[in-house]
């Protein structure tokens, strides 16, 4: 298994066990009303929300080239933010692209 591949799948399990208790504690409605509660939590919301439209973007022309179906990985990042890029990434058949290549530079 690659390391990026290995980093990405330590993201989501700790990035998805803290959610759970997020939301455990506050549901799915309050995470988004702490998003509101200020102007610097407004400007993270921003933020969070441009950074999903632009993974969108590298997914979408990466689904394009190597035929895979965007709309799962679209409606969990549209619903549940870097869950859908993540869940792309790991479930991504062998072999690079773009997309792949940029989350590997990324993280070094």
């Amino acid at each position: 298994m690659r390391p990026a591949l290995i980093l990405t799948a330590a993201v989501f399990a700790a990035f998805g066990a803290f959610s759970l208790y997020a939301m455990w504690q506050v549901g799915y409605f309050g995470i988004w009303q702490a998003g509101m509660a200020s102007v610097g939590a407004w400007q993270l919301l921003l933020d969070f929300v441009i950074t999903s439209l632009l993974l969108l973007g590298f997914m979408a022309r990466d689904a394009r080239q190597t035929g895979r179906k965007l709309w799962p990985y679209a409606l969990i990042t549209v619903v549940a933010g870097s869950f859908g890029p993540m869940l792309y990434l790991l479930l991504r058949p062998s072999g690079r692209s773009d997309f792949t290549a940029a989350a590997v530079a990324a993280s070094r």
